[in-house]
């Protein structure tokens, strides 16, 4: 009946914190519809979000022709009509000279005449053949652009020229060798690999699971919900620490652990509750305005036990930041400046694999990294209970130290 009580107590408590209350629901649901929103784009098939790629064309030859039709085969890039003012305003713009198709038709005849005498078809004419000087293209980038995706640019483009002079220089050998043009099909057929590239996403043998923008990111900002519950219990434990609530238990037949039980309880209700919401917005919400819809785990236990264990390890750190700070803006500055730096370091932000080695071993202290995991093994890789138990049992762990520094700090301050 106490612990009832004292649950009762703090429900009150909390629903008249309206301002935590949009903190811990509203922040969350924009965070989730925003971010998911933005990276949609990245998750989406290059057929329906090219880059955009300007092209100036400078050259009037039949070469220059075919790599802007070799670049838009790629099928990386939506080719724009080169225009200066426009220019100004695009992330990439490729630059072909006026003496392109020249000089590369020079190249690839150097390098046929080459490759016949290495054949001993043509013995004088790769001796009498003058240098021919290097040809380039330009690329021009905003300083601003992703270098990843200036890399896949500049590779892409690249490979493009590479196929553009394989062409050249098989034409010219059959010509030599046979004395005639060498058909487009042969060309086509010549130059195409018949070897497939299967691209099969790592899977636990459950269903196939969609890879896309929500996926990741619903996942990722529910963990980041729950822990910003310190905004509101880490101001609570605080108000109580310093009206004597923690004193006054002591002259009461009461015990500190049921008031620290029920602080629990309440806000572990609240962090279900925010990931009920947030799954609930991905499942039947984003559909209806044009987003993925979050395919949830297979093993609902599974899903049930994460979402506790994470809730859990919240509510212990918003409790301890409460317990060790002064005042109750300490601990709402320290609460949410430490979140957003675990939630870095967790891999919620950015992600994990691009960051330096140091980081990788920073990174297994997060809490939030565990957590994550926890959730990717069930969201994106289909695995079960037992699959996860690796990245499970970290976060108890950290979550049992955080309890065991609750109490050791409340002893210290003599509050209990």
């Amino acid at each position: 009946m106490k612990l009832l009580a004292t649950i009762k107590k703090d429900v009150r408590i909390l629903l008249r914190d309206r301002i935590g209350l949009t903190l811990m629901f509203g922040m969350p649901i924009l965070l989730v519809l925003i971010v998911t929103s933005i990276q949609n784009n990245v998750f989406q098939p290059f057929s329906k979000n090219r880059i955009p790629l300007f092209i100036n064309n400078k050259d009037t030859g039949r070469l220059s022709q075919e790599l802007i039709g070799a670049v838009d085969q790629v099928g990386l890039f939506r080719l724009e009509t080169f225009d200066s003012q426009r220019e100004r305003n695009g992330m990439l713009t490729l630059v072909i000279p006026v003496d392109f198709s020249a000089r590369m038709a020079a190249s690839a005849k150097e390098k046929s005449e080459k490759a016949l005498h290495s054949f001993g078809l043509d013995s004088d004419a790769a001796a009498h053949t003058p240098a021919v000087a290097e040809n380039s293209l330009e690329l021009l980038f905003n300083p601003g652009i992703d270098p990843s995706l200036k890399l896949s640019t500049a590779g892409a483009i690249r490979g493009a020229i590479q196929m553009v002079e394989s062409r050249q220089i098989i034409r010219n050998i059959y010509l030599s060798v046979n004395e005639k043009a060498l058909p487009d099909s042969l060309a086509s057929q010549m130059l195409s690999s018949s070897t497939a590239l299967k691209e099969i996403p790592v899977n636990r043998g459950g269903p196939a699971i969609p890879l896309n923008a929500t996926q990741h990111n619903v996942p990722a900002w529910t963990i980041f919900a729950m822990f910003f519950v310190v905004m509101s219990l880490g101001g609570s434990v605080v108000r109580e620490k310093l009206n004597g609530s923690f004193i006054r238990l002591k002259t009461l037949p009461t015990s500190y652990i049921i008031a620290l039980l029920s602080k629990q309880i309440t806000y572990l209700g609240v962090t279900f509750l925010q990931a009920f919401v947030l799954f609930g917005l991905g499942v039947w919400l984003f559909p209806f305005i044009g987003l993925p819809a979050l395919s949830l785990p297979h093993d609902g236990l599974g899903l049930v036990l994460v979402t506790l264990l994470c809730g859990w390890c919240a509510v212990s750190y918003a409790i301890l930041v409460g317990v060790v700070a002064r005042t109750q803006e300490q601990a709402n500055g320290f609460g949410a400046v430490s979140v957003v730096i675990l939630s870095i370091l967790g891999g919620l932000m950015i992600p994990s694999f691009i960051m330096p080695g140091s980081f990788q071993t920073i990174m297994q202290f997060s809490p939030l990294h565990w957590a994550l995991q926890s959730y990717y093994g069930l969201f994106l890789e289909g695995g079960k209970l037992k699959d996860i138990l690796i990245n499970i049992l970290p976060l108890l762990v950290i979550t049992v130290v955080i309890q065991l520094a609750i109490v050791v700090t409340l002893k210290r301050k003599k509050l209990i």
